[in-house]
């Protein structure tokens, strides 16, 4: 027997639904959930929290025409769900499908595209302001979780919303609060009685009488302004909102219906900016994810009977930075760490339960934290910023400002740089080495492998000034962790193969890909000389200058976009030493590049190894059949 969710083709369907069969629509939709996240990953802890609240916004509100806009849009597989896209959720951030977060590319109900955080409230301000100028009809609203709205961004939009005055709406999804009975039942009266129309015209009406009486009329006007404001201070949970000029209501249950439904409903009549905080349940109706959110917020592919991830033996990057972190402390005491709401993410959990007095989360607020970097460092701590790469651009200013010109010895871990897959083009790290090493005093790094990463972190310690060292997400390759660790001569790359056909030069992920590059060429007979840079800043510049000089052929390979980045610091290099080699740079080339599994995207971008090869053989098809022997036994060497 058909359910209610497989009559749902669009939002308008809901509207002829009463609550019983948006309940039942609920449980369906959440099943949906748990399934096609189990298979495919995403967030579904912040999509089980939101069901009621997405159903109900579509009720009320038109998504065709009304602007809807997903604060992160990490909780809006259901707004998909319910606009059209729920026969596609199986193809969800794969390659080609539906896409993990909002997509107006994708359907005209995604209102904006995100992906970070804080943007929504800045976006819907615009989009309201857009709506009066041009005298359109519509309503604007912005759902934004309260982890969101630890960004300085939603403050300051806040605080412009409240002058403007435009009408506008603002749900704060929170779930992190518990849902009390007596809460809900006084919320519930108290937002009937602010939200009821008849209220806002007997308030006004009140006050205009008041003001029309002679001689007392204005004093008691005013009297009655101060009680009221009195009332407020006294009663109203959100006042520092209606400071900022939003009428506050709030607290909504947000998984009943029932009270949900009136506050939209009313709210969407009302005049000016309007703040609704409703309180949600991260996991709601599964129980490993309600049990813990943290993990099921992003989550891989997973049973769902145990929810147990089905993940690889191999240690992540992650994994070996955390257990690095915690090793050095027990030895360190000025070491400090600090992440950006991101714990979990950058594998500092471990740090913070050993170390809480010595580990700073400061909420989504990225610009802080790397200040705050810089403020322990200056006055004689060393702190590491742990930060996925697609986040840390939102604090070039902070690194440039705060740190690089005062020279502060801040490490940062650079987590998920170049391609990160599944999340997509918002998520994707692949401009950290381009807007990084055009700073001075920079020091930037980017391991082939395990070892690499714990000897950096071990070298980045000692260096006195800023210091990144980016990596990739997931598993590293498998070597056998060393017990030693190796102080690493800063800007001296390492030699791993010597061959006369042609050189490669590679960094980071980049390397593993070129290893595979060589023995491809080698097997057609193609020597080839192959370095893994291991310094993107300051390079090597002896090594460069000899390639050269020794050399008529030179590939880059790098998991950067290719402008600005690795490829072209080795070109200046050249160019500044009148060097002319056939120089053939592989890397992200200049797009946003979709979602998919990392190693289907590298064979899209022609970036895997058998593409490469390919590529070098049409460029220079004369390898074939001809090896020269330059007799470079020493070559490298330092």
């Amino acid at each position: 027997m058909p359910g209610i969710l497989e009559g749902v083709k669009s939002s308008e369907d809901i509207s002829k639904l009463n609550i019983k069969e948006m309940n039942i629509l609920a449980a369906e939709i959440r099943e949906l959930l748990i399934t096609s996240v189990s298979r495919c990953g995403g967030h579904l802890a912040p999509n089980l929290g939101v069901v009621e609240l997405s159903i109900a916004l579509h009720y009320v509100f038109n998504t065709a025409q009304d602007r809807v806009i997903w604060d992160v849009g990490h909780q809006s597989y259901v707004h998909k769900i319910l606009t059209g896209r729920k026969d596609a959720m199986s193809t969800l951030r794969q390659y080609g499908g539906l896409s993990g977060f909002p997509k107006s590319e994708e359907s005209i109900h995604d209102a904006f595209n995100t992906g970070h955080s804080s943007t929504s409230i800045s976006a819907a301000l615009g989009m309201a302001i857009a709506r009066d100028l041009q005298r359109q009809d519509y309503s604007v609203v912005a759902v934004i979780g309260d982890g969101a709205l630890t960004g300085g961004m939603a403050f300051e939009a806040l605080n412009h919303a409240g002058i403007e005055e435009r009408d506008l709406i603002v749900i704060l999804n929170d779930n992190e609060m518990s849902i009390s009975r007596n809460v809900g039942a006084m919320s519930g009266y108290l937002n009937r009685l602010r939200t009821d129309p008849s209220y806002s015209r007997t308030k006004e009406e009140i006050e205009h009488h008041l003001m029309r009486i002679p001689g007392i009329g204005p004093n008691i006007a005013r009297a009655a302004g101060r009680f009221k404001d009195l009332l407020k201070y006294l009663m109203v949970p959100g006042i520092w909102f209606e400071e900022l000029g939003f009428t506050y209501i709030g607290p909504v249950n947000g998984h009943d219906l029932d009270e949900l439904l009136p506050v939209l409903k009313n709210a969407r009549k009302m005049k000016g900016p309007i703040f609704i905080h409703v309180i949600t349940e991260k996991g709601r109706g599964y129980e490993p994810a309600r049990q813990d959110p943290g993990t099921f917020h992003g989550v891989g592919p997973f049973d769902i009977n145990t929810g147990k991830a089905f993940k690889k033996p191999i240690k992540t990057y992650t994994e070996i930075f955390g257990e690095y972190m915690v090793e050095r402390a027990q030895t360190d005491s000025q070491l400090v760490a600090i992440t950006a709401a991101m714990a979990n993410g950058t594998g500092l959990s471990e740090f913070a339960l050993r170390y809480p007095e010595r580990f700073f989360d400061t909420g989504i607020c990225e610009q802080h934290a790397v200040t705050l970097a810089a403020g322990m460092a200056k006055a004689g701590l060393r702190p590491v910023v742990a930060m996925y790469s697609t986040f840390l651009q939102r604090a070039y200013d902070q690194i440039i400002h705060d740190v690089a010109l005062q020279k502060l010895p801040v490490v940062f871990a650079i987590d998920r740089a170049g391609l990160v897959g599944e999340d997509g083009p918002t998520h994707h790290g692949v401009f950290d080495l381009s807007f990084l090493r055009t700073i001075p005093e920079f020091t930037l790094m980017a391991p082939s492998n395990e070892n690499e990463l714990l000897d950096m972190l071990h070298t980045a310690l000692t260096i006195n000034g800023p210091v990144a060292i980016r990596y990739p997400r997931g598993a590293g390759e498998g070597v056998e962790l060393s017990q030693v660790r190796q102080l690493l001569p800063v800007g001296e790359a390492r030699l791993m193969k010597k061959g006369g056909d042609l050189a490669i030069m590679a960094i980071g992920r980049g390397v593993s890909i070129a290893s595979e590059v060589a023995c491809l060429l080698e097997e057609k007979g193609i020597g080839t000389l192959l370095v893994d840079a291991r310094f993107v800043k300051p390079l090597d510049i002896a090594l460069t200058t000899s390639i050269g000089t020794n050399y008529k052929r030179l590939v880059t390979i790098e998991d950067n976009c290719l402008e600005g980045g690795f490829g072209s610091a080795i070109l200046e290099v050249l160019a500044a030493n009148n060097q002319q080699l056939d120089v053939l740079c592989m890397g992200i080339p200049d797009e946003f590049v979709e979602q998919g599994k990392v190693d289907l995207l590298f064979n899209y971008l022609n970036m895997d190894a058998v593409s490469i090869v390919e590529t070098i053989i049409n460029k220079w098809p004369e390898l074939l059949g001809y090896s020269r022997e330059l007799g470079l036994l020493n070559f490298g060497q330092n």
